[in-house]
Parts: C-alpha cells; structure tokens; sequence
C-alpha cells in the first residue's frame, strides 16, 4: 500500500504542480490530498475525461510542465480524442501524466461493466502508443520519474494504472466537503416511485442513484412503472431516456445527477429541443461526485433554470426542502414536457446497497 500524501509529495517534488480530472473511487484518497493542498498546487475538477486532458493540454502551452489528469479506466474513452488529435508526438507533441484508476483490473472482483474494461485497458493505451506501468508500491515511485522524465524528453503522454486499495490515507484524515441539510436521495425515489403511474418508465444515471432505486423498489416491492439503471456509461442517462421517449407515448423520467448531467452536458440541446411532451427530466443536485467518495463540484451555484430553459425546456420546477418537492412533483408529473425538476439533496445513501446483477433480465423486463 501507498500512502497517498506520499505520492503527491512525490510529484510535486517533481514538478508536476497542476492537478485535473474526474473523480474516482480508487484514486479518492489522493484527490482528497488534492484538495487539502489547494494553496500549494493548482487543482480543478472537470466535466469529463476529454476535457481535463484539453485543460492540461493548454496549462502546457502557458508554463511548458506537464500536468497530472486522473481519471477512472472507464473515462480512458472520453480522452480518446483529445490524447490523439491533440497531445499526440505525430500532432503537436504535448507532455502530461495519466493517472488512471483501474477498476476491473485481473484477478479483482468487480462489476461485470468494470470487469470488461478493465480487461482491455493495458490494450487501450498500447494503440494509443502510451508509455504505462502498473503502480504497486513506493519501490514503483523511482519507475514513475522515469516515465515522468520521459514524458518531458519525448513530449508525449504517459500513464501509471492504479489498481483498488494500493492508495491509503493516515488515520485521522476525512474528506471536509459537506452538503447542506437537504431532503435525501431516498426521500425523492421513494415519493416518486409512490406517484407516479403504473405505466411510467425510469431511467436512472450509474452510481448511487441507480443502486437505491433498485433497492428501494425491491425492499418497497413498488409496482408503479418499470426501471432501468445505468450501472455504467456516466452522463449519458438524459439521450438513453430520450431515445427512448421518442419511440414510445408513455411518460419517461430521466433521474439524472449532477456529475452526470455537466459529464455531457451538451446532450440538453438535444433533450431539449427534440423531446416530447412525455419527456421528464429530474436533476438530483449534492454538488458533489458521491459515488466515488463525495468531492465538491459547484453545481450548486450553477443556475439550471436559466440553462434549461435557454435549451428549450418548457417547465423548470425546484425543490430545497419537503413542502416545495411535494409541491412540484405533482405539478412536474401533470407538466407537458419536456420538463425539468432540479432537487437539491444531501450527501448521503442507503447503507449497504446492493447492485442490479441480472441486466438483461433487467433490460428485457423494462421493454416488455
């Protein structure tokens, strides 16, 4: 194991001075370390994958030092692009550092959508002609300034996989974000799944949303509508909700989160502007990435009414406490859409969640 201050005093040590990424349950304990150094390196969390190499990418052409973008395997996808047509040696040559938290990785057991990633991950970055290794213990700090150094000299990208619990932080150290005193997550799921109507389809965004929908209906034995949970492919819960409203006259509601929405955002031109009225849009806002160990987004000072509206929404409704959500959730299911419900919610999930396990069963029961 490695202490996660270690390696961040590591790489500072080593110039690397600028932090970016998405947040990740395997690399939590070093971001928290991040944020916790805010005043000794520059840190900013993005919107996805492809843009924080983007970020990184532009802070190099200002100060010429690579910088840090962290990311979970399953983002490797979305910096596809930017990896290739902008810091590749053939393009214009641009040095950082990949961190990227391996889920999946052999011989763990994980979830079957971390599983098939994290099988081809090692694969991913050899086309992409990235320089890796495998992060195991401090003895692998000398082989990472050797990448480092590498990566100033060739002026290309590199990467260092980080498999699950190799990072630790001392005893003592918590994570200081802390949402306000707003309604729950189960709260919401458990209203909605109450009002709405026998016919209704949800489709939930991956991490803790969709975990406690399937476990609340289970536990509930809820009979109203039919559900599908996105246990992987962030962001993209809003285009899988409106692909299928297009095809169908039942009520579709999108249960979105806030690190999901802003992923894609760009997905509310679309949402927007080519929905249906029987199109429902629900934004679940902690302001923060809970799924993967709570980091502070500023979602919560971002205006989504404004935003939804310019994206051709026809109905923004907002809910902070108990008499506003009861309020509004009766005026959002009646609404004609599309439609879009903003709900602040706190930080804090069911204990001991279980997991939707049979997808297709899950998949083939939500379009009988």
């Amino acid at each position: 194991m490695i202490d996660a201050k270690n390696l961040f005093l590591f790489l500072k040590k080593n110039k690397i001075n600028f932090f970016t990424g998405v947040p990740d349950s395997v690399l939590k304990n070093f971001i928290y370390i991040l944020d916790s150094n805010k005043k000794k390196v520059k840190h900013i969390i993005a919107a996805n994958e492809g843009s924080a190499v983007a970020l990184a990418a532009g802070n190099y052409l200002s100060t010429k030092k690579p910088a840090l973008v962290y990311m979970q395997n399953s983002g490797l996808g979305n910096a596809i692009n930017p990896l290739i047509s902008i810091c590749h040696s053939k393009v214009y040559s641009i040095p950082l550092i990949l961190m990227i938290g391996w889920r999946g990785s052999p011989k763990e057991n994980d979830e079957l959508q971390h599983k098939l990633k994290g099988k081809i991950t090692p694969s991913i970055l050899k086309l992409l002609n990235i320089k890796f290794l495998v992060l195991n213990s401090f003895k692998d700090f000398r082989k990472i300034k050797n990448l480092i150094n590498y990566s100033k000299n060739k002026k290309r990208p590199v990467a260092f996989l980080v498999k699950n619990n190799v990072l630790h932080l001392n005893s003592g150290f918590k994570n200081s974000f802390k949402s306000k005193n707003y309604l729950t997550r189960q709260i919401v799921i458990n209203e909605l799944l109450d009002k709405i109507n026998i016919n209704t389809k949800i489709i939930s965004t991956t991490g803790y949303t969709s975990r406690e929908l399937f476990q609340i209906r289970k536990d509930k034995k809820y009979k109203n509508g039919k559900d599908f949970y996105m246990v992987g492919g962030m962001g993209h819960s809003s285009m899988m909700s409106l692909g299928y409203s297009l095809g169908s006259k039942k009520q579709v509601i999108c249960l979105d989160g806030d690190g999901s929405l802003i992923m894609h955002m760009g997905s509310l031109i679309s949402t927007g502007l080519k929905s249906k009225s029987n199109f429902k849009h629900i934004l679940l806002n902690n302001g923060s990435h809970e799924s993967v160990g709570g980091q502070k987004i500023d979602t919560f000072k971002v205006n989504f009414k404004n935003i939804s509206k310019g994206f051709g929404y026809k109905n923004y409704y907002l809910a902070k406490n108990n008499l506003s959500f009861n309020q509004n959730l009766k005026y959002f299911l009646k609404s004609k859409g599309p439609s879009f419900f903003e709900i602040y919610i706190r930080s804090e999930s069911i204990k001991n969640l279980s997991r939707p396990k049979d997808l297709i069963k899950i998949k083939e029961n939500f379009i009988k």
